[in-house]
């Protein structure tokens, strides 16, 4: 390893340990807290008319905002989350995305709220219950087969001698340095088309359009090391999910929770045939897992 790509390499192992110490998640908990405070009081303020213009123009009528805005910021850094666990596990980076895309279902629940008064009146707001059900059961489908998901990854073997899976993980901490700082400037650039009073784009639809490349690049990356074909059917599968999730977030309510819940299956079932089938190294028969996630 030369020297640039080892200071690489440290930095992103130096980030990753300070954004997943407790102390950093302490304050980013305590952080979230504040915010949703501060944000539902100026919001309560303008309601009661006691904020000054311009101010007051640009600060929404609708509490429900202050939850909608807060798990934004929530899904921010399980993006960054997934961005830094890309290195560890294909199967776990995986999990993550279909994590994120079960809270944006909760998150488009909970952003139907703002098209209800303020307080809750539902009769002639039906179209409203239906979606915020509609991605409820989304989301909460999503959340059983990850279970089910994770439950199989936990007996998954190990497909890579040690010195290779080295070398790859490495290849991968430089792709997640470049996911990490795109979205970074993505995430720049919608703050200043917010201050210039311009329509932001969604950073999230984006981001998995971002997901669909880096997991492409990861895919002949991997074969780099593995050409074997039952490894590049397995990541190429995992990458075609996430061309998935990322047709479900522009599709309508109905077609997104579809799309959404049968991309888990297509990935269930994908992992289970590639644990079952297609394993290099198989456990012993009968052995008990010693590991809760596949370490793969």
């Amino acid at each position: 390893m030369n020297r640039a790509l080892f200071s690489l390499v440290k930095l992103f192992d130096k980030a990753q340990a300070i954004f997943e110490a407790e102390s950093t998640r302490s304050r980013v908990g305590k952080g979230l807290i504040l915010y949703f405070l501060v944000a539902l009081s100026v919001i309560e303020l303008n309601i009661l008319g006691l904020l000054p213009e311009p101010l007051s123009s640009q600060i929404s009528m609708n509490s429900f905002h202050a939850v909608t805005q807060t798990f934004t910021l929530v899904l921010v850094l399980e993006v960054v989350d997934l961005v830094f666990s890309l290195p560890r596990s294909t199967s776990r980076a995986v999990a993550k995305q279909f994590e994120i895309f079960a809270l944006i279902l909760l998150r488009n629940a909970f952003k139907e709220l703002t098209y209800l008064p303020v307080p809750i009146e539902v009769i002639g707001h039906t179209d409203v219950l239906l979606r915020i059900g509609m991605n409820g059961a989304g989301a909460l489908s999503v959340f059983v087969l990850l279970g089910a998901y994770k439950y199989a990854q936990r007996c998954a073997p190990r497909h890579w001698a040690p010195e290779i899976l080295a070398q790859f993980i490495t290849a991968k901490k430089m792709v997640a340095l470049l996911v990490l700082a795109a979205f970074a400037l993505m995430g720049v650039i919608n703050v200043y088309l917010l201050a210039r009073g311009l329509p932001p784009f969604d950073l999230f639809h984006d981001f998995y359009t971002l997901l669909i490349f880096t997991d492409i690049l990861i895919v002949l990356i991997a074969q780099r090391y593995m050409p074997e074909f039952h490894a590049i059917f397995r990541n190429s599968g995992f990458a075609l999910s996430t061309v998935f999730i990322r047709m479900a977030l522009t599709a309508d309510t109905m077609l997104s929770v579809i799309m959404g819940v049968g991309a888990m299956v297509f990935a269930l079932g994908l992992t289970f045939a590639s644990n079952r089938f297609y394993s290099i190294t198989a456990s012993a028969a009968g052995a008990a897992c010693a590991l809760p996630d596949s370490r793969k």
